[in-house]
């Protein structure tokens, strides 16, 4: 409990106190007024300042006006009429214990969100001429040795060259079990070393690493706005000038009429007493409170999920999700390529990885080289299984030709590494060994006499051609390995009413073919460029209802784009790139397609929670709105109306921290 919460509990509890003592006092006239204006002024003494601060500021329609110019009319009435004023105070002491009770459940989300987010490492250990000695992780630069000793945080993303341990990644991910790390691993800030020690070269700085980006994602996401958020924001700033001005009718119309139409006593203290019970009914904070509280729970849930949504707008899409678009490289496989085949375009004898000829070794070598300044995973299996270190000097000239390849001079000699449409594009003739198959530049087919072990091969994983100097060398097989839970999360999706899954792969048919079919995915294309799934994407949006909402999940940096256009940006947060991770309006931090299902269970638990304070609160307002015009409600059923609706709103919002 906060200070504040603290002080302010203290202040109810002393008005309440004091409220009982002077029930039992036998006391008349003014200092009766005055013993139970001390009350009255401790417990309300903040909401009169903040009423008289908006009539300052010409922004007088809040709750605080309304809470305002109800409990001072009901103690001016006292004065004139009953002599009893715990009516007006009963007003606001119930009213600021319905405040204090929401204070506090937004610090209990706050402070779950905190802990849970509470992966910011205080330092950084960094070897420095020989000596390990702590530093601010903001002035580790990237190619640093830094160690993470047993229960200390992972300060800063890196690759592990020394130790062996198990990492405690629930604070990012919300996965239980510990990941087990080894030299060569990929760590992410955050994480907690839990056994062995670590020596970590550093690869990006801290401002950049995961930590960071999670922490900045987190505070910006209460300022994303959501529909519903925005509509009760003008729903108040109406709501509230529309019922003072309905409880000022209130107060003068039945009494004017009944002096001028009925020549009747006009009853001015009923009239009045029923308008200020109005004004406390129609307070709208179980609205203004709780839809916003909601959303925070709902983002706090999700985070400990291991799914970071940026915003509550992007929560609330979630929820109306139709169709989800899935890459295939990285997203639903590993995007752990190996090399499992060699192939030289002159060369029969290629089986197996274990002894490879000099032929294999140079067209590796080729491609390896041509490949080495590429970061991308394809790249990364190659230059893996080359396994020996490359002297760029030797390599020039290099170009990265997106959804096809990368063309490269080594040794001075044009090498082209790519897939077929590379091939096609550049005219190369693709002799396929053990085959009498010929593709020429156009793209025809010349006589076949057999099937190509390349067309079998296909099937297996992705083929990487390779082209020296405008002749064909042959081609390496490169194998991806599909995640064990993609096939889950599709069945997932399925079960939360998402009818359509469509997969856009730039790899061959044969292969997109095999990945849907044991996936159960509805729909897929493959040979496609970056610019090829954007427009893919746009078509889907201009086919889907206009209730429902289109998801785009990638990870790579060409996958920017199309996330971008997507209605949501689902990116994969361990492994993506950062310009992915940029342009999305979700990350998965455990780079789990589960996590997607997870995301829109959430929402859809968020968003009915929304729907059934937002019913309930305007139901009995207006019941209540309607009895007290009427005469059949007093103020302690106002009070009802304004604090226990707010309270159990409040209380109904908080469970979308939990979500199983």
């Amino acid at each position: 409990m906060s200070k504040k919460q603290k002080k302010n509990l203290i202040r109810i509890l002393l008005a309440a106190a004091l409220m009982v003592v002077l029930h039992f006092l036998p006391l008349e006239g003014l200092l009766r007024f005055g013993c139970y204006l001390v009350p009255y002024l401790i417990v309300g003494y903040d909401i009169l300042i903040k009423a008289f601060k908006g009539i300052i500021h010409r922004q007088p329609f809040d709750e605080c006006l309304l809470m305002a110019i109800a409990t001072i009319g009901a103690m001016v009435l006292a004065v004139v009429k009953s002599g009893d004023y715990t009516e007006g105070i009963a007003v606001m002491l119930f009213y600021q214990v319905g405040e204090w009770f929401q204070s506090y459940a937004v610090g209990k989300s706050r402070r779950n969100i905190s802990e849970l987010m509470d992966i910011r490492p205080d330092y950084a250990n960094v070897y420095e001429n020989g000596d390990l000695v702590q530093a601010d992780p903001d002035e580790v630069s990237v190619g640093s040795l830094i160690v993470v000793q047993p229960g200390e945080k992972i300060p800063i993303d890196g690759v592990v060259e020394k130790g062996e341990s198990s990492l405690d990644t629930a604070a990012l991910t919300g996965e239980s079990m510990p990941r087990n790390v080894e030299p060569g691993a990929c760590v992410i800030s955050g994480c907690i070393n839990l056994n062995g020690v670590l020596e970590i070269r550093t690869t990006k700085e801290f401002g950049e690493s995961t930590v960071s980006k999670v922490l900045e994602m987190v505070e910006n996401a209460s300022s994303r706005k959501s529909r519903s958020e925005a509509f009760i924001s003008r729903f108040a700033r109406v709501y509230t000038p529309a019922v003072v001005i309905g409880a000022i009718l209130l107060a003068l119309l039945p009494p004017v009429i009944r002096i001028f139409l009925m020549q009747t006593d006009p009853l001015w203290g009923v009239w009045i007493y029923r308008a200020l019970t109005f004004l406390v009914i129609s307070c709208p904070c179980a609205l203004v409170i709780s839809i916003p509280l909601t959303f925070f729970a709902g983002i706090g849930g999700a985070s400990k999920q291991g799914v970071l949504v940026k915003g509550s707008n992007y929560l609330e899409a979630l929820s109306k999700v139709g169709c989800v678009v899935f890459d295939k490289t990285g997203t639903l496989t590993k995007g752990v390529f190996k090399v499992t085949g060699i192939y030289p375009a002159d060369e029969e004898n290629r089986d197996g990885m274990e002894k490879l000829s000099k032929t294999q070794l140079d067209l590796l070598q080729m491609a390896a080289m041509a490949e080495c300044a590429s970061s991308h995973p394809i790249a990364k299996s190659l230059q893996a299984a080359w396994n020996r270190e490359i002297d760029r000097r030797f390599v020039d000239r290099i170009e990265e030709i997106s959804g096809y390849g990368v063309s490269a001079y080594v040794n001075g000699i044009h090498i082209l590494v790519g897939n077929d449409k590379l091939m096609r594009k550049e005219g190369i003739v693709r002799n396929m060994p053990g085959s009498r198959k010929q593709l020429y530049p156009d793209g025809t087919v010349a006589k076949t006499k057999q099937k190509s072990d390349a067309e079998s091969m296909e099937k297996a994983g992705t083929l990487v051609h390779v082209a020296e100097e405008g002749l064909y060398r042959g081609y390496i097989l490169i194998s991806d390995e599909i995640r064990e839970t993609s096939a889950a999360a599709i069945r997932g999706l399925s079960a939360l009413g998402v009818d359509k899954t469509v997969m856009l792969t730039g790899d061959e048919e044969s292969v997109a073919a095999k990945v849907a079919g044991e996936l159960g995915i509805t729909d897929y294309a493959a040979k496609l460029l970056p610019s090829d799934k954007v427009v893919r994407v746009e078509r889907l949006l201009e086919m889907q209802d206009p209730w429902l909402r289109t998801a785009f999940v990638g990870d790579g940096i060409n996958d920017a784009p199309v996330l971008s256009r997507a209605d949501i940006g689902i990116a994969m947060g361990a492994m993506g790139s950062d310009a992915a991770i940029e342009a999305a309006d979700v990350v998965l931090m455990d780079d789990d397609p589960m996590g997607i299902v997870k995301a829109i269970r959430v929402s859809k638990k968020c968003m009915s929670i929304v729907y059934q304070n937002i019913w309930f609160a305007i139901g009995v307002k207006f019941i209540c709105l309607l009895m007290g015009a009427l005469g059949l409600a007093n103020m302690w059923l106002a009070i009802f109306a304004d604090v226990g609706v707010m309270v159990l709103a409040v209380l109904n919002a908080i469970r979308a921290l939990r979500v199983k």
